[in-house]
């Protein structure tokens, strides 16, 4: 086990900080990337697993290249904070994401959320809307979440962008979605909701120019890994195909924080398997990457 691991409140075992194998002064108050592992699962429909990511992420970071391939993030300097205390309903697990996020935001740095299920997004939004008013949210995504409610609940990860929309009052912008209600269908209709669906990217690939002139300047992304296709990561509780591939998915992060003000971003929805370290790795390399494209995107 890698030296200065901690204890992780919600599993019993000790992981290691992101990228400890390669940085040593991880010091919150020089860090620009704050690491907050919310290892929340109360709503999960399908396939489970998704309390392990955050840990499965930290654990497979060890084995990262400090070169991302353009740039050496790590240099701006990455914190991990404890693990949010995830064992209790989820308005009190969402209040102790909130309290974590503005406890990084009294730092003046950004938050890197890993869910967990897609609910933990909702905590971020609400301390960063608290802050900042009014934002965009860019969603990588199988699924829209939009739903008003699903199994009885509002808070439910099936209607995590329900809650941004409603609640907050934030613009959305979705992408990789290909798998739809027909409450969402329509809804997405009636407020005419921005998107780059999976198919159109198939048929007619990555556009020239992909925001709304009109999107807002501050932005959020929540990255769900099952808008990957599976063919890159398998692991997760609903691995629907036809998802985006890895480098367009990165293309279209970058497109999306090009020349914006990047409030933080979170990684959801890893569910780890037993002897699938590839999607365990990937997700980790996704965090690092998006870390990339956001200190690329501030220059």
């Amino acid at each position: 086990m890698i030296q200065n691991s901690k204890t992780n409140e919600s599993q019993e075992f000790l992981v290691p900080d992101f990228l400890a194998s390669e940085i040593e002064d991880r010091r919150p108050e020089i860090s620009r990337f704050h690491v907050i592992p919310a290892p929340f699962e109360a709503s999960v429909s399908y396939g489970g697993g998704t309390a392990l990511g955050p840990a499965a992420i930290l654990e497979a970071s060890q084995q990262l290249e400090i070169w991302d391939g353009q740039s050496i993030p790590a240099r701006l300097g990455i914190h991990t904070a404890p693990a949010v205390d995830c064992h209790d309903s989820a308005p009190v697990v969402l209040q102790r994401i909130e309290t974590a996020i503005r406890a990084t935001l009294d730092h003046n740095a950004l938050p890197v959320l890993l869910g967990g299920e897609h609910t933990v997004t909702l905590g971020a939004l609400r301390a960063l809307a608290a802050k900042h008013g009014s934002f965009g949210v860019i969603q990588f995504d199988a699924h829209a979440d939009l739903r008003q409610s699903y199994e009885g609940s509002p808070l439910s990860h099936a209607c995590v962008m329900r809650r941004a929309l409603d609640d907050l009052g934030l613009t959305l912008f979705q992408i990789g979605v290909r798998a739809l209600s027909p409450e969402e269908v329509e809804l997405r209709s009636q407020r005419n909701i921005a998107r780059l669906d999976a198919r159109e990217l198939a048929l007619h690939g990555i556009p020239e120019t992909m925001l709304p002139a009109d999107f807002p300047r501050k932005v959020y992304l929540t990255f769900d890994v099952d808008g990957l296709d599976p063919g890159v990561i398998r692991a997760t509780g609903t691995p629907v195909p036809g998802g985006v591939g890895w480098h367009d998915a990165l293309t279209l992060a970058g497109m999306a924080l090009a020349g914006r003000d990047v409030l933080g971003f979170d990684v959801v929805e890893l569910a780890p398997q037993p002897g699938d370290h590839a999607s365990d790795f990937a997700a980790a390399q996704l965090v690092y990457a998006l870390m990339g494209i956001v200190e690329r995107a501030g220059k």
